[in-house]
């Protein structure tokens, strides 16, 4: 017999997608933050992969998902989004609902000092009553 079995090969494939679409949610990664919650509409967005800053519980601001020191903050800020759009660039904030408010509010204080117009809180919807 020359022909080669191809239903095993097949019965493993099959097994493969479906790990892997099971998989592939599970694998974002980000800043694990708790959110506040809140009743407000969500903006629309447009294709392009919004520009996320997020400060966690003990205080740390990331862009995106990298650690960034507040005296780094505005010049690696000002350099990702003049390759991008430039000051016309929405930032959305994600802040831990725990997370200090004094960082919160220094950091879009920097943000608005440095001509960054549009700046977007990020929330989850509320649940229940």
């Amino acid at each position: 017999m020359a022909e080669i079995n191809v239903t095993p090969m097949v019965d493993v494939m099959l097994v493969l997608l479906i790990i892997f679409m099971v998989s592939a949610p599970l694998l974002t990664v980000g800043v694990p933050l708790d959110l506040p919650q809140t009743q407000a509409k969500s903006l629309d967005q447009n294709d392009q992969k919004p520009l996320q800053m997020s400060v966690d519980i003990k205080g740390k601001v990331f862009i995106n998902d990298t650690e960034v020191a507040l005296n780094d903050l505005v010049p690696k800020l000002k350099a990702i989004t003049d390759a991008r759009g430039g000051l016309e660039e929405r930032i959305y904030l994600r802040a831990d609902k725990k997370a200090d408010y004094g960082t919160v509010a220094k950091v879009m204080g920097l943000l608005s000092g440095a001509g960054f117009k549009k700046l977007a809180l990020v929330t989850e919807v509320e649940q229940g009553s």
